[in-house]
């Protein structure tokens, strides 16, 4: 039986996340996408992607583990109290690499604490950078 593929996983609600995506369309690595609205849903459908995670970040019974296997995520933080959301949730899903991409001062300890692997501050949407944690 042929083991199932790995999706990177990635929240974009920023310039940068959107970028990324792109990227990742760009370089056929396979992903999926979270959103916890139908607006955002649209958005990242429309910017091309193919695999959406619906999340109701207020009720933890929808936390649910992806059918899929789940590799390294990026979550490009647009709020802190969403990405803290998000970070945890995520965590439970793989125990590789999560991303932290942020443009704000937020403590990096509060994401470490949450489970983070990574937390990268940038004031730059070219993010292309991360792609090389996914090549290789």
């Amino acid at each position: 039986m042929e083991k199932p593929q790995s999706l990177v996983v990635v929240s974009a609600p920023t310039k940068a996340g959107e970028e990324f995506i792109l990227q990742l369309i760009r370089n056929d690595i396979p992903f999926a996408a979270i959103a916890n609205n139908r607006a955002e849903r649209e958005r990242l459908c429309r910017i091309g992607a193919k695999h959406i995670i619906m999340l109701d970040t207020a009720d933890e019974q929808t936390w649910i583990i992806p059918e899929f296997s789940v590799s390294k995520v990026f979550l490009f933080e647009s709020s802190l109290n969403l990405c803290c959301r998000y970070l945890r949730i995520c965590r439970t899903w793989t125990s590789d690499p999560i991303y932290v991409v942020t443009h704000s001062s937020n403590p990096r300890l509060i994401y470490k604490g949450l489970g983070a692997t990574f937390v990268l501050h940038t004031n730059n949407n070219n993010v292309s950078f991360l792609l090389s944690s996914l090549v290789g």
